[in-house]
């Protein structure tokens, strides 16, 4: 698999690639925002590690362009600092993960193999290639949602939380099967994400349609009200 690594400290970035490598990926490596919009339009590839203090582009403003015209290919992003507001900043720009500086190159590859995986492998159970439920329309072999005939433009982690509640409607999907499912195993992650992704996917799928379908039960988890 093809990795873009997107920092602009020398060390770190050779480090990271050089990690990387030994993994079997191929990697490659760029040190500011302008020429990894380059690469990005130019090349596929399987996975994007990103800095968020970037010269010339910053991974804020770069993620959120690759976005507009490549919704599943993964991002981890990058940052010294751990601020809730950050990572929300973060994940809006269509980030999947983020990782806090310093790290051990240890967890970084699991959070990449995590992310590669379920890119890959995310797909729904059912056979019908579309899911037809209240006025959601999700066409799953394109990975398009609509609704009253508007498309909604979605991250890769809002669709696959979508999904999950799409293909268990009505009932109660808790913050852990959410992370089991979506992040697996292999990644800690925080139960303020999922409630991250939760509003993000309310003001997408909900707010604008004047709608209430994605409810809370609070002490338990999350489901798609289909009454």
């Amino acid at each position: 698999m093809r990795i873009l690594v997107i920092e602009d400290q020398t060390t770190l970035n050779e480090n990271i690639s050089q990690a990387l490598t030994c993994e079997n990926f191929i990697v490659d490596s760029v040190y500011d925002g302008s020429l990894a919009e380059r690469f990005l339009k130019k090349q596929s590839f399987d996975c994007i590690v990103m800095d968020i203090n970037l010269p010339k582009k910053n991974g804020f403003d770069l993620c959120k362009d690759f976005r507009k015209y490549n919704t599943t290919t993964p991002i981890l992003m990058l940052t010294a600092f751990d601020e809730l507001e950050d990572k929300i900043k973060g994940f809006n720009s269509g980030a999947d993960d983020y990782l806090t500086k310093p790290f051990y190159m240890k967890e970084l590859i699991l959070r990449i193999n995590s992310l590669t995986k379920r890119s890959q492998n995310k797909e729904t159970t059912s056979s019908s290639k579309t899911i037809n439920i209240l006025d959601l329309t999700i066409n799953t072999a394109k990975k398009i949602v609509t609704r009253e005939n508007i498309e909604i433009k979605l991250t890769p982690r809002e669709y696959q939380i979508l999904i999950l509640l799409c293909q268990n409607p009505g009932e109660i999907i808790s913050k852990s099967e959410l992370v089991q499912n979506i992040w697996g195993t292999s990644v800690c992650i925080n139960t303020n994400t999922i409630e991250v992704y939760i509003n993000f996917l309310r003001n997408k799928i909900d707010k604008p349609f004047g709608k209430n379908s994605i409810k809370t039960k609070i002490g338990y988890g999350y489901y798609l009200d289909v009454e």
